[in-house]
């Protein structure tokens, strides 16, 4: 990489944590060549629409139209449609605003047509003056089911509607043996300098992406630089059910269990200030680990951090130079010997 050419960097994202990690590097100085590679096993179907809550928090962000207060749905948004499916009898748990339910819509329309849910997501962020990349790692359905006390449930209704309430027994992906990855998510991944994972849910937003087949061993053939922020701070999660869900699937719910779960497949895992105390034990199962401050609660907050990891990468790639050329300095003189030794010429030449 050069100056002409611009750093490529791929964002593995989940929901708002995703999507405030995508908007810092968005509005950085690195915004050039950047993507997002979006979850869509959260999607499911309300009032007979489609509804994809990750890819559409992503678009709404990226935009700017997002809610602030609330961190999804669009900004200004009025409630009459709902309100009167509530009136008619309809279960409202779901909140989809007026402006919202055009897109979903239209989402499922197209879907009906038989047009591709990347083509889809294209569209969308398109209407939305959206040119940054928001890719699907297939166009496939796949769904996350939690299995509670009282049986199988889908995501939403676990995370939604009963509140995170019910304790989680297990968690699965229905459909993702089928799944196919799509072919833009497969060349983003090979063709990525950097590729980071935002501070979403390991469980629920990052591993339906990585279970897509293909996926991950496109990830491990890749030689980007891969990056993992973590969303566990002080042994809590900033918003959801991320450290529950992690002990579920046998990870302490910290950032060595943030560790351990991508353990093989990231280069440097950015930790919480407030976890200093882990950095000794990190070490021993992390190459680069840099504790910093990860909370994101302005836009600020979000470019210095998403800065900041390129900063690491940066420093990393500059080690790996100069312990190249270190070796190389080493090695020439022991080959010239080598070579004098067999041909006296040379080492006279």
């Amino acid at each position: 990489m050069n100056a002409q050419t611009p750093l490529k960097i791929l964002l593995l994202s989940g929901g708002v944590g995703g999507a405030k990690m995508a908007e810092g590097f968005a509005y950085s100085r690195y915004a050039a060549a950047f993507s997002v590679l979006g979850n869509v096993a959260d999607d499911q179907m309300f009032h007979g629409l489609w509804v994809s809550p990750d890819i559409d928090t992503l678009t709404y962000t990226l935009s700017e139209q997002i809610d602030r207060e609330k961190g999804w749905g669009l900004k200004g948004e009025t409630n009459r449609v709902l309100e009167q499916l509530k009136k008619l009898g309809s279960d409202t748990w779901m909140y989809l605003g007026d402006q919202d339910f055009a897109t979903h819509i239209f989402r499922t329309e197209l879907r009906q047509q038989g047009v591709r849910a990347s083509e889809i997501a294209r569209k969308i962020a398109a209407s939305f003056g959206l040119e940054l990349p928001i890719l699907l790692p297939t166009d496939d359905t796949i769904q996350t089911r939690v299995r509670t006390t009282d049986g199988w449930i889908p995501f939403q209704d676990y995370f939604v509607k009963q509140g995170c309430q019910p304790e989680v027994l297990e968690v699965r992906i229905e459909g993702i043996n089928e799944a196919r990855p799509t072919p833009e998510a497969i060349s983003a991944i090979a063709e990525a300098d950097l590729i980071v994972i935002a501070p979403s849910n390991p469980i629920v937003s990052i591993n339906p992406i990585l279970s897509v087949p293909g996926i991950a061993d496109a990830l491990l053939d890749s030689t980007a630089f891969k990056v993992a922020v973590s969303p566990i701070v002080a042994g809590k999660t900033v918003k959801g059910p991320a450290d529950r869900m992690m002990q579920v699937a046998g990870h302490s719910a910290d950032v060595l269990g943030v560790a351990d779960y991508y353990r093989g497949l990231i280069d440097a895992l950015i930790i919480d200030q407030q976890d200093l105390e882990h950095l000794p034990a990190l070490d021993e199962k992390i190459a680069n680990v840099l504790a910093t401050d990860t909370l994101m609660f302005s836009r600020t907050n979000k470019v210095r951090l998403a800065e900041t990891i390129v900063h690491l990468y940066e420093a990393v790639a500059q080690r790996k130079a100069a312990k190249a050329r270190q070796r190389q300095a080493e090695v020439t003189p022991s080959l010239i010997d080598a070579v004098g030794s067999l041909n006296p010429a040379f080492r006279e030449a």
